[in-house]
This record gives structure tokens, C-alpha cells and sequence, in this order.
């Protein structure tokens, strides 16, 4: 039987068609790592809070999600939360855009993860500086905004970029519900060859997903570089403020 030779010519022509869905890939991305980063902020102050019933509701969520499949939680969504609409509320919703239901799912799931991130980073963060600026007069939210989230951010921040570049490639499985974003048109170019091309349409998906990781870890690699030097501090008497709280709870922190 005959093969068809590679065509890497196929892949050069096929960029700039994937690369005009690629606004849809990255809508439903940014939108579920906007949204999860939220939901999963929310879901690590309810496990790091004293109320029994918000931590056990928070490790219980967290549990499920990170035990269900990308593409399982896209079809419970898709296919479920129509159905549950439309018996709750009366409301018929299985027009609505698929790029919603993707970005429903991967935010549902982005969260779980990232608030893991977030609640083991503020951990991290030697407790006795939050009392010591609490003890010079700051209120608990500045000594939270100044003092303890900076830190938590550069501790968490490798963590949230894997994170990050992980849910990018998950959202391709969003072409299993009919979204039609780049990898969707991958395939509508693959089934107008009959079949044909599948290998030079796929890899040429995959320089591109390359390309935006690659971008997206340098990013957060001079991110991470800009808060290791303080630079989230505006003023230097914020500056002088801050290094004073941290040598004060440094000192708390040995003497406990």
C-alpha cells in the first residue's frame, strides 16, 4: 500500500489558518485562569479559616475536582448543567456559546489546584511577621496586602506558572464539545482533506501551544525575578517599612 510523504509545506500554510482561532484558545484560557485564580483564593482562605464548616466544605471541593478528568468535567458541564437549568429554573441554555462551558469547566478545575498553591505558599510565610506588623499599629488588611502577600506571591508563583501553561494545553480537549477554536480547526482542515494531513495539521497546533509556553514561562520567570526584588513595594518608606516588619518578625518567629 502507498504512503503520502510528510509535506512540511502543510505545516507552514496551516499556521496562519490555526492562528486565526487562536483568540478563542486564549479567551476560554485567560478566562479560567482569571476566574479560577479567584474561585481558588476564595477556596484557600475557607481552608486556612477556623470555621469547621467552610474547611470541610473547601478540602471537600478541592477533593473532587482534582480527582475528575479535564475532559470529564467538559461533559458533565456541557451536557449537564443545561439540563440542570432548565429543570431548576425553566431557562433553555443549550445555545448558549460553547466557549462558556469550557471556561465553567477549566475554571471549576483551575481553582482546585491553584488554591493549593496559594494556601501551602501562605504557610510558607513565617507567621510572626503578620504579628509583628500587627503589633506597630497596621491593620490586619495592610499587614496582609504589604507584608504577607508579596511573599506569598513569590513563593507561589513558579507553582501557578506550571499551573498556568498546564491549563493552556487541557484547553485543547475544548474541541470535544464543539468548540470551534484552534484545535477544532485543526480538525475541520483535517476532514476537508478527507483525512489527509492529520500529522503536518497537528504539529503544526503543536509549535504554536511550544511558542506560548515558552512565552508564558519567560514571563513569569522576570515576574518572579521583579518580586524577588522588591519591586512590588511603591515607595521606598513602604520599602524601609516593610524590611523593619520582616527583621521584627523574624525576631518573634525565634523567640516563640
Amino acid at each position: 500500500m502507498d504512503t503520502r510523504a510528510f509535506d512540511a509545506g502543510v505545516v507552514l500554510s496551516a499556521l496562519p489558518q490555526l492562528l486565526e482561532f487562536l483568540d478563542i484558545t486564549l479567551l476560554v484560557g485567560i478566562s479560567s485562569i482569571v476566574l479560577g485564580s479567584l474561585l481558588g483564593g476564595a477556596l484557600a482562605w475557607a481552608k486556612l479559616s477556623q470555621h469547621k464548616i467552610l474547611n470541610y466544605l473547601a478540602q471537600l471541593y478541592i477533593y473532587i475536582m482534582r480527582c475528575t478528568p479535564s475532559i470529564v468535567m467538559l461533559f458533565i458541564v456541557f451536557y449537564g448543567l443545561p439540563a440542570l437549568v432548565e429543570a431548576v429554573f425553566e431557562e433553555n441554555i443549550h445555545d448558549m456559546d460553547r466557549a462558556v462551558f469550557a471556561i465553567i469547566a477549566f475554571t471549576l478545575l483551575f481553582s482546585a489546584y491553584v488554591s493549593e498553591i496559594f494556601r501551602a505558599a501562605y504557610k510558607a510565610v513565617p507567621q510572626g511577621q503578620y504579628e509583628a506588623a500587627i503589633s506597630i499599629g497596621i491593620s490586619p488588611w495592610g499587614a496582609f496586602w504589604h507584608i504577607m502577600l508579596p511573599q506569598t506571591a513569590v513563593l507561589a508563583l513558579p507553582n501557578f506558572g506550571n499551573s498556568v501553561i498546564n491549563l493552556l494545553k487541557e484547553g485543547a480537549l475544548a474541541y470535544t464539545i464543539g468548540l470551534i477554536d484552534m484545535i477544532g480547526k485543526g480538525n475541520l482542515i483535517i476532514a476537508q482533506n478527507f483525512g489527509a494531513y492529520g500529522i503536518e495539521i497537528y504539529l503544526a497546533c503543536m509549535i504554536i501551544y511550544w511558542l506560548m509556553s515558552i512565552g508564558i514561562e519567560k514571563a513569569f520567570g522576570l515576574l518572579e525575578q521583579g518580586l524577588d526584588k522588591g519591586q512590588l513595594f511603591s515607595s521606598k518608606a513602604g520599602k524601609k517599612q516593610a524590611v523593619f516588619i520582616l527583621k521584627e518578625g523574624e525576631t518573634s518567629g525565634a523567640g516563640l
